[in-house]
């Protein structure tokens, strides 16, 4: 029936906000398959991580720098690294990503930890003492994927994507938030058999006389620092034994090669089974702590929140690392 009104022949509104809701999404979709690459350094990586192939993710990234007509990655045959512009757009892609997942927590019920937690620790502090630690957490919160890394070096957890590290010793200076978890006892020790052969050092100064097994991971091996009445003393110290592993240091130790100087929560065991004997506990040298750290974020991921929680709980109060085997006193 003609009504002499003019006809429209527009769509819809409502079909014009879900067609730019399908873009924005599109968009997001592939700043996080470019944030993705970005952190593994690797198209595959990030397809595992994403759950997608990698077809899917290299498909994403191309229509991302065909849109923004701009080369954000540089692609060799054997590694995958940022362009100076695709460095300035991951910063502001984090922040987007973040205000994303913010915001899907806020609307969701509980906001429950969930989602993909990448960590990184020292080796030795790894296997000791997290290990369990990560399986009591991953029972605690099922929902929650963890991927976990040890290495002995300082990874930079937002260029690799790493959520957490666990740091032990001095922090240097960054923007990374910081949280002190406890406190470690540095321990020189000896086989009673060396002590016996070679005398027990009564003083740092006499570590000159005697042969000490260097742990490469530390930031100078041939320097012992102690501290009495706080003073610091440094010792210079020799042998012909050097790993970059804290184990092996106290391996060698325990078969009478030498000193050793090493972390409590890696030596405890031997020190109170009484294979190893503390040395120069009135030369004590100043405290380290671990700390966890993560970068700031306006919204830090629940993920992380429980995580770090947990980790702080978990070595509240004196760690059992230091008991059992202090000289009285100490």
């Amino acid at each position: 029936m003609a009504t002499g009104l003019p006809v429209d022949n527009r769509p819809p509104a409502h079909k014009y906000a879900s067609e730019r809701e399908t873009i924005r999404m599109d968009r997001l979709d592939e700043i996080a398959a470019f944030a993705a690459v970005a952190d593994g350094r690797s198209f595959t990586q990030a397809a595992k991580r994403l759950g997608v192939s990698g077809a899917q993710v290299s498909k994403l990234v191309a229509r991302l720098e065909d849109r923004l007509g701009a080369r954000l990655l540089n692609r060799t045959t054997r590694d995958v690294s940022l362009t100076d512009t695709g460095r300035a757009y991951l910063e502001r892609a984090r922040t987007l990503l973040e205000d994303f997942e913010a915001l899907e927590g806020s609307v969701r019920d509980d906001d429950a930890p969930r989602g993909l937690l990448r960590i990184s620790a020292p080796v030795a502090f790894g296997v000791k003492q997290l290990d369990p630690a990560m399986l009591d957490f991953a029972e605690a919160y099922p929902e929650v994927a963890l991927e976990v890394f040890y290495a002995d070096r300082v990874v930079n957890l937002v260029d690799e994507g790493f959520d957490v590290a666990v740091r032990i010793g001095h922090l240097a200076d960054s923007s990374l938030i910081a949280r002190k978890l406890a406190p470690v006892r540095m321990v020189a020790c000896a086989s009673p058999a060396y002590l016996q052969a070679h005398g027990v050092p009564q003083t740092p100064a006499d570590l000159a006389t005697h042969e000490a097994i260097l742990d490469l991971n530390t930031r100078d091996p041939f320097v012992w620092s102690f501290g009495a009445g706080g003073e610091c003393m440094e010792a210079r110290v020799h042998g012909r034994l050097r790993f970059a592993n804290a184990e092996a240091c106290l391996e060698a130790a325990e078969r009478g090669f030498g000193v050793a100087r090493e972390p409590a929560f890696v030596a405890h065991e031997r020190l109170r089974a009484g294979k190893l004997t503390p040395l120069l506990c009135n030369f004590e040298p100043e405290l380290v702590h671990v700390h966890a750290v993560y970068p700031h974020a306006r919204h830090l991921a629940a993920k992380v929140r429980v995580f770090v929680d947990f980790l702080a709980k978990r070595f509240a109060g004196e760690p059992e690392w230091h008991r059992g085997w202090l000289p009285a006193g100490h």
